[in-house]
């Protein structure tokens, strides 16, 4: 667990929005005011989150779902979540990822990651994937560690 998580982790969820930026700033947190404001506004799904996943059949369509509708989370932070919570069949594309695909010349490297970017590199990852018999959670994992010579939680 992210160590300012694991400082916070039991009052984060009630303390009002002020209060929690004064903890994320002392944490370090590089924008703490947006951080807040984005942790105050997905507390409306704490009660329904699990069921609203346990409805989803694809996963795919799950991640989609919450990137459009929990601020501050788009496609590489909702597959780190689904990633967390059992799901294998999303790549976490990061720079990391985009600069080993790079070196290999399976991509060049954009410039920004848009979602439509992020589908094709990720489209590009599946069939990699499907070649070796691996899931996307493996081989980005092993890209992973190619990269950067870690093995990360």
């Amino acid at each position: 667990m992210h160590k300012n998580i694991r400082k916070i982790r039991n009052v984060f969820l009630n303390l009002s929005e002020d209060r929690l930026a004064e903890e994320l700033k002392v944490l370090g947190h590089r924008y703490p005011r947006n951080r807040a404001k984005y942790i105050m506004e997905a507390r409306k799904y704490i009660d329904s989150l699990k069921e609203i996943i346990e409805n989803f059949k694809d996963e795919s369509e799950l991640r989609k779902w919450l990137a459009e509708n929990i601020k501050g989370i788009g496609y590489k932070e909702a597959s780190h979540f689904l990633r967390n919570i059992g799901f294998s069949d999303l790549a976490i594309i990061d720079f990391h990822i985009i600069n080993i695909l790079a070196k290999y010349k399976l991509i060049q490297k954009p410039k920004t990651l848009t979602k439509r970017k992020y589908l094709e590199i990720e489209n590009l990852l599946r069939r990699i994937a499907k070649k070796l018999s691996v899931s996307l959670a493996e081989l980005d994992l092993y890209l992973w560690y190619m990269e950067t010579g870690k093995i990360l939680k």
